[in-house]
């Protein structure tokens, strides 16, 4: 009796850990089976789907519907188009918020639905525009000017050292001798 209710215990306990892995996994049906795939790029949205079948030459109509829409009929619908692998539409010109995608086949039943957010799109980066630099350099003077200096402003320029340096030698020789006023 002992070793019986062993086998049942452990039994149980091997069941309940198998089991345990798909509990975790699982899905509502819902959410695994939407059926159709919403993608953006930029101002685009465009669906994919396998879930509808061709009557009449016609797979269905998709619809993008935006906030203030209720219902398949309010929004921007565009004919499905494809082959018996996959239909697609799309809507360009978007403008950024959330809509919600709603994909109904021609015979009447919804493929699915999913929402989608469109992003402002991305600014344009400012185009840097490379300007060769002049050959000898950057020369010296006011603004790193790049032009030839003339004799009148060599001589000028020459001048005003030369003053300076006269002028600095006489401010420290009667700063040496402090008994003179």
């Amino acid at each position: 009796m002992r070793t019986s209710r062993f086998l049942v215990r452990s039994g149980l306990t091997v069941a309940a850990a198998a089991a345990l892995p798909l509990a975790l996994t699982a899905q509502p049906a819902a959410a695994r089976v939407s059926g159709i795939s919403v993608s953006t790029t930029g101002s685009t949205v465009s669906v994919v789907t396998s879930a509808c079948t061709q009557i009449n030459g016609s797979w269905g109509t998709a619809a993008l519907l935006g906030s203030a829409q209720a219902s398949f009929a309010q929004g921007r619908q565009v004919a499905l188009s494809g082959t018996a692998a996959g239909q697609s539409a799309a809507w360009s010109g978007v403008s950024p918020g959330t809509y919600t995608v709603v994909v109904m086949c021609s015979n009447g039943s919804t493929a699915g639905t999913q929402s989608v957010i469109v992003s402002t799109p991305a600014t344009p980066s400012p185009r840097v525009t490379v300007t060769p630099t002049p050959s000898r350099g950057v020369m010296g003077g006011l603004g790193g000017a790049a032009r030839d200096v003339g004799p009148i402003a060599m001589g000028v320029g020459g001048a005003l050292v030369g003053t300076g340096v006269i002028a600095a030698a006489w401010f420290l020789r009667r700063r040496s001798k402090p008994y003179r006023l």
